[in-house]
C-alpha cells in the first residue's frame, strides 16, 4: 500500500485551501466562509444516507455515454461510490488523484471504484482525461441520485457572485443541467448487500474521505 502518498490528501487539501485564501480578496473570503459555515449550522448533509442504510440504487451514463449499474457493479463486488461537485473544483481534483493513486490498493481490497458528478458527460471525460483517471465518472444529471443520497444543495446568491467574479465559475455553463446547485462531497463503501459499510459528507467540501480509511473499509469486509 502507497501510505505515503494516499496520506498526503489531507495535506494537499489543506495547503489548497491556503493558496485559495491567498489568491481572493477579503471580502470574497468573508462570503465563502460564512457560506461554510452556514452549511455546517444548518447541517445540510443530516439527511444524507449513512452507514447502515441501503444504498439507493441508480443507473448513470460514464464518460463514454455507456450506463453504468450500481447493482451491476456490486455483482461484482463491494462499491466505492464518491460525489464530486465537479472537474472545476480544485478540492476535488485533489480528490480524484488521490483514488487514482489508490486505485490498485483499493481493486486488491476487493472494491469497485465509481466517482458520481452534476457534470455532462462530455464534462466527465475531460475530467477523467485531465485528471488520468482509470475508474468511471459518472454524470447525475439534475443531481438525481445526488438528491436520493441526501446531499444536494441551492449556492446562495452572494457565493455565486464569488464564484463568477473571483475564480470565473458559472455553474450554469459546468452543470449539466444548468443549475446552481451542487452535492456535498461524499464518500460511500457500499456492501455486496448494499449496506452501507463506510459514509463520509462534510459540510466543508474542503475535508474529504482519505483513501486509508476507504481501503480500512474494504479490507475489514473482506
Amino acid at each position: 500500500m502507497r501510505t505515503s502518498q494516499m496520506s498526503s490528501l489531507t495535506e494537499a487539501l489543506a495547503e489548497q485551501r491556503f493558496a485559495s485564501r491567498a489568491h481572493m480578496s477579503e471580502e470574497a473570503w468573508e462570503v465563502v466562509e460564512k457560506a461554510t459555515d452556514r452549511m455546517r449550522r444548518e447541517n445540510v448533509a443530516a439527511g444524507a444516507v449513512a452507514a447502515g442504510d441501503t444504498a439507493p440504487s441508480f443507473t448513470l451514463p460514464n464518460a463514454k455515454g455507456t450506463d453504468v449499474s450500481l447493482d451491476d457493479r456490486l455483482d461484482e463486488g463491494p462499491v466505492v461510490l464518491s460525489f464530486f461537485r465537479g472537474g472545476w473544483c480544485p478540492y476535488c481534483g485533489l480528490e480524484l488523484r488521490a483514488l487514482q493513486e489508490a486505485h490498485t490498493d483499493i481493486r486488491e481490497a476487493g472494491g469497485h471504484l465509481v466517482a458520481v458528478s452534476p457534470q455532462s458527460p462530455k464534462s466527465s471525460f475531460q475530467t477523467q482525461r485531465q485528471n488520468e483517471l482509470d475508474f468511471d465518472v459518472l454524470s447525475d444529471d439534475g443531481l438525481a441520485v445526488a438528491s436520493e443520497y441526501g446531499l444536494v444543495f441551492d449556492v446562495p446568491n452572494d457565493l455565486k457572485t464569488v464564484y463568477r467574479d473571483e475564480f470565473d465559475i458559472d455553474l450554469t455553463e459546468k452543470n449539466a443541467d444548468g443549475s446552481w446547485r451542487l452535492p456535498v462531497p461524499a464518500t460511500y463503501v457500499i456492501n455486496r448487500d448494499q449496506t452501507v459499510a463506510y459514509a463520509f459528507a462534510e459540510a466543508d467540501y474542503t475535508h474529504r474521505a482519505t483513501p486509508e480509511q476507504i481501503i480500512d473499509t474494504l479490507t475489514e469486509l473482506r
